[in-house]
């Protein structure tokens, strides 16, 4: 079959991000007969948990399905936001004013934590406090950011800075947008790199973790559960399911309150060093006001585009999303029409009906950690620490999201049917003056 033309002639339908931080191919070994803590999924969450169990004294499995980093968490933007979708106005219509106030605050403590998690770690990953820049894809999103950012309510403000059209050059090198926002403190890393080095230091605090070993059931066994792979049974005295985007049938209940979610990306060729500072001058990652955002920003060394977004109803293979994630990104940047794609890949991440993350125990005794909606490069490695802590009986792993319910709605089993034509109302709604 002819190589399409977009291409590069080392084009590779796999992560940019693994160029640098390929995934680590670990020692085959038994499995122990029995452990205080099993992790199911080998992701951020996963992770941050097993660390903080590890480190807690307590006996810790991770066992991932495929190789470890194979899911989103090596697959991400790399964008790193306070993201907890609700606002507070409709927050606290369910919840009340206090309890809006403290699950908003979650989003502020997850950024900060991202920051000194790396940070206390030591982790190489590129972690950079560049801001945010928020398109507004027409006059009247323009107008609606203005009137909610100038009306926040007090205690939970994100810090802003307006950026008008005229302006609008200062921060993206596109006329595309009517204004936009920067948010000062979002900030982005290299994702594979981030997942590597909590996975090295889960190794370090002695941690088993178990790659290519997938979960085929789990099922209670007295006080504690028994974990069925193909290597063999584990007993446990506590599970944690941390597949997130993956949540498959093993855990039933936990699959129908997920919606699976694929994400494209591309990496462009390396770009001419003024072209790239033109485009994006501040090294911002950025995204847009429609309900089908668009992701993107520059590469850690400042030399490739990296843009992301979704672009077919369904789900659909990478080479099939490539080039019409390319015509999205010469539409914001006209600039890179002549650009080609080095690499083209997607990951699966999970939204919730209520565009919450969820943690916690679940009614058959299993702890949970999932539901990022997009977010989860800041959040998973928040609370999955929270519910590492909360295994331990700790007070620091209490959190404002805690005993909330976990909807889902009737019928859904995990397969969302809904999402063809839910995608085709948004993007014919990005297309309205609305």
């Amino acid at each position: 079959m002819a190589r399409n033309p977009l291409y590069t002639a080392d084009f590779k339908p796999t992560p940019y991000w693994w160029e640098a931080a390929p995934l680590r191919a670990l020692p085959q070994t038994l499995l122990p007969a029995e452990v205080d803590v099993a992790i199911v999924g080998s992701g951020y969450s996963g992770l941050a948990a097993a660390l903080v169990t590890a480190r807690g004294g307590r006996s810790t499995l991770v066992l991932e399905a495929e190789a470890a980093g194979q899911g989103c968490s090596t697959r991400n933007g790399g964008q790193v936001s306070t993201s907890l979708k609700p606002t507070y106005g409709e927050l606290s219509g369910k919840h009340g004013s206090e309890r809006a106030v403290a699950i908003r605050k979650e989003g502020f403590n997850a950024l900060a934590f991202a920051e000194t998690l790396i940070k206390d770690e030591g982790i190489d990953c590129d972690w950079e406090v560049v801001g945010r820049f928020h398109g507004a894809h027409n006059p009247k999103q323009y107008a609606a950011l203005e009137s909610y950012l100038g009306n926040q309510h007090a205690g939970i403000e994100v810090p802003y800075k307006l950026i008008p059209k005229a302006e609008q050059r200062s921060e993206i090198g596109s006329d595309m947008y009517h204004g936009g926002v920067v948010y000062p403190a979002h900030a982005s890393l290299q994702p594979a790199k981030f997942h590597a080095g909590l996975l090295d230091r889960v190794i370090k605090a002695g941690a088993t973790v178990a790659d290519r070993t997938p979960v085929t059931a789990v099922e209670r066994d007295g006080a504690g559960f028994r974990v069925m792979t193909p290597r063999g049974a584990v007993k446990a005295r506590d599970v944690m399911i941390a597949t997130n985007g993956y949540t498959g049938a093993t855990t039933p209940w936990l699959r129908r309150r997920v919606i699976p979610i694929g994400s494209y990306i591309i990496a462009t060729e390396p770009l001419d060093a003024a072209l790239a500072k033109e485009l994006v001058p501040h090294k911002r990652v950025l995204s847009d006001s429609r309900k089908l955002v668009f992701y993107y920003r520059l590469s850690p060394d400042g030399r490739r585009m990296v843009f992301g977004g979704r672009v077919a109803a369904g789900e659909t293979d990478v080479n099939i999303s490539a080039p019409r994630l390319h015509a999205e990104m010469t539409r914001i940047f006209p600039q890179l029409k002549g650009s080609k794609i080095s690499h083209s890949w997607m990951g699966t991440v999970a939204y919730t009906f209520d565009t919450m993350p969820h943690l916690g125990k679940g009614p058959d005794g299993l702890w949970y950690c999932m539901g990022y909606c997009g977010s989860g490069v800041s959040l998973a490695p928040y609370f999955g620490t929270r519910v590492g802590q909360q295994i331990l009986g700790l007070p620091e792993g209490a959190t404002a999201l805690d005993g909330l319910g976990f909807p889902t709605r009737p019928l859904y089993t995990g397969k969302p049917w809904f999402l063809p034509m839910a995608v085709r109302w948004y993007r014919l709604r990005d297309k309205l003056p609305l």
